[in-house]
């Protein structure tokens, strides 16, 4: 049987053809040292995305039986894992030379870190406030609310992103932070049996907030690991529409998150039950169902 690799790369496609090929190609070093493995989870897309991904030969490709939300897909790649830890990685991502390494050595040398993240960097290689704040009301209105473009620059929005010179030590070394953007989330798996996977309630967004806030809950750290750098094609689409289809989930997921960490009496309008899983607490893996 192979050497059970340090990481197994976790990324979900939906429509990603465009991205999942340099995606992949970033991560083949590090598959051929024997460091990660890739499972690459299919959302049922329409384009060539899972065909593509096959075509590589090493990613392990599973294509569900139907459309679910990302943090279902995720969890399916997650249980399918071999790793010692789990990465849940963006198809739109390109992952620097080394960042994986770092990542696997931060969460090393961390034995309290349930959860940490790379920098996140744009194409044109200019940062990506990957390290963030929990929510608050004033956060909610700066990003969320039709006053958000004026309030793009204020501090409540600095502030969440931690951009306001408090809170974010300058230099390389891993620190604590609340939380950490999706797009690269490497997992402890003693942390994942005891906390549990992704709430897979949250149909696309918010998911990673409530995951570190469990996290934070469950006596874990989270932390940001400066070092290690991956370029994101961040697209967006949350933020184009102030009522788009993605926007409502993002509203319908901050209410779920709200109503779930501070109080199941507030209002919640369709938002449905968390699918739980139960995980092994020995092996980090899904125990089996009764």
């Amino acid at each position: 049987m192979p050497e059970r690799p340090a990481v197994s790369v976790v990324i979900v496609t939906h429509e990603h053809e465009r991205f999942i090929g340099s995606c992949l190609e970033s991560l083949a070093a590090d598959v051929t040292s024997g460091l990660a493995e890739v499972v690459v989870v299919d959302n049922r897309s329409a384009d060539r995305s899972a065909d593509l991904a096959a075509s590589y030969g090493w990613p392990v490709v599973v294509v569900g039986l139907e459309r679910r939300g990302f943090a279902a897909n995720a969890n399916l790649g997650m249980a399918a894992g071999r790793g010692r830890h789990l990465l849940c990685l963006n198809p739109d991502t390109v992952v620097h030379p080394g960042a994986l390494a770092q990542l696997v050595e931060a969460m090393d040398g961390h034995p309290s870190a349930g959860l940490c993240g790379a920098a996140l960097v744009n194409p044109d290689g200019s940062p990506q406030p990957s390290a963030r704040r929990f929510p608050g009301v004033r956060a909610a209105i700066a990003r969320r609310s039709p006053l958000r473009r004026v309030l793009r620059s204020s501090r409540w929005n600095r502030r969440h992103l931690m951009l306001d010179g408090a809170g974010a030590p300058e230099g390389d070394d891993p620190h604590p932070v609340d939380w950490l953007l999706g797009a690269c989330l490497l997992v402890r798996r003693a942390a994942l049996a005891a906390v549990g996977p992704l709430d897979e309630g949250f149909r696309l967004y918010v998911e990673d907030i409530d995951w570190a806030r469990r996290m934070h809950d469950g006596g874990w750290g989270v932390y940001y690991v400066p070092a290690a750098r991956i370029t994101h094609h961040h697209q967006g689409v949350s933020d184009r529409r102030l009522l788009g289809r993605h926007a409502r989930w993002h509203y319908l997921g901050m209410l779920r998150y709200a109503r779930k960490h501070f109080g199941p009496d507030l209002p919640v309008w369709r938002v449905r039950a968390a699918r739980t899983e139960v995980w092994d607490a020995a092996t980090g893996q899904p125990a089996a169902r009764s």
